[in-house]
């Protein structure tokens, strides 16, 4: 019985030669996050800001604007209202209350939610969160902290591992696989909250994971082909590693989608992440990471002889005439 292969063997789709295209495409994508991000900013959680946050569930969709209206009344502060994947649950977000005690807290909760029943009968409390503005600072602090050394810790690892135009090519991709992912969370205005951050550090080290394959392929190759042009190189082992990395993305993304219909809208966010970060890890993984490698001088030393005697990789696509 045969296997089925989703990426035939011996592939020779030329990466390489699509890499300006896509470095302009990067650029493009790069700079209208960066703006989406700074313009619109991201819809912190109140892991990140503080506050008070009362979810509801109704028995039809309400309408905002009254629901809105009915809180105002109450004198709390600024409301905020957002709706999630089914209409008919809101969430309600409040400046924290000036008592940091519990009974404090408890007691604006009972106050928004009887005058949520008064105009709503159907209305139910789901659940409630509350942080401290001093909590939330250390959050941000520590998240943000959490990532710069996630990507510099894999940047010098790169390093050590490789040359250093490996470990540069590296970061770059992985800040590019960041930014990607802060641009889509300010274009949707989806909540960032502490499990987006643990997205998008789980997002980093599938990318690494992703990268270094790739990564020591073409090292393999620049011994055993010392004379053969570096895009040629390139071309070569991301072909050779192309059915790996093609059936590690789609697997995870399978898991994804079925944890994106099933898990609800409390991992909506977080799987909404995942799967933007398993597609523009893979892309950058290829057009990325391992084409900045040309542009940063990498060669073979073409003094010394192959490494082996016979011109043919051990699996993938054979190289090129020279």
């Amino acid at each position: 019985m045969r296997l089925l292969k989703l990426v035939p063997d011996n592939t020779n789709l030329p990466f390489v030669s699509l890499r300006a295209w896509a470095f302009g495409l990067t650029m493009l994508l790069s700079i209208a996050a960066i703006g989406l991000t700074v313009a619109r900013g991201l819809n912190l959680g109140v892991d990140f800001v503080g506050g008070l946050m009362i979810e509801e569930k109704f028995a039809t969709p309400p309408h905002l604007d009254s629901l809105r209206s009915t809180i105002d009344n109450l004198g709390l502060g600024e409301v905020r209202l957002q709706q999630f994947g089914d209409p008919k649950t809101v969430s309600i977000r409040l400046p924290p209350p000036k008592s940091t005690d519990k009974g404090a807290t408890d007691a604006v909760v009972q106050k928004v939610q009887a005058a949520i029943n008064a105009k709503f009968p159907d209305a139910k409390f789901s659940k409630q969160d509350a942080v401290s503005g001093k909590v939330s600072n250390e959050l941000i602090w520590k998240g943000a902290l959490a990532v710069v050394l996630a990507v510099f810790g894999i940047g010098l690892f790169a390093i050590f591992r490789f040359e250093w135009q490996f470990g540069v090519s590296t970061v770059v991709a992985i800040v590019h696989d960041v930014l990607m992912t802060l641009g889509f969370f300010a274009l949707t205005q989806l909540e960032f909250d502490l499990n987006i951050v643990a997205a998008v550090l789980t997002i980093i080290g599938y990318s690494i994971n992703d990268k270094i394959v790739i990564d020591d392929r073409i090292r393999e190759n620049m011994r055993r082909y010392r004379k053969m042009d570096m895009p040629q190189i390139v071309d070569l082992s991301v072909n050779e590693t192309l059915p790996r990395t093609v059936m590690t993305s789609l697997t995870i993304l399978i898991a994804l989608v079925a944890l994106l219909i099933f898990g609800g809208h409390v991992l909506q966010g977080f799987t909404a992440a995942m799967i933007l970060g398993i597609v523009v890890g893979t892309y950058s993984s290829i057009y990325v990471s391992s084409s900045l490698l040309i542009s940063l001088g990498l060669r073979p030393d073409p003094t010394k002889s192959d490494t082996t005697t016979k011109a043919v990789p051990s699996e993938g696509m054979p190289p090129k005439k020279r």
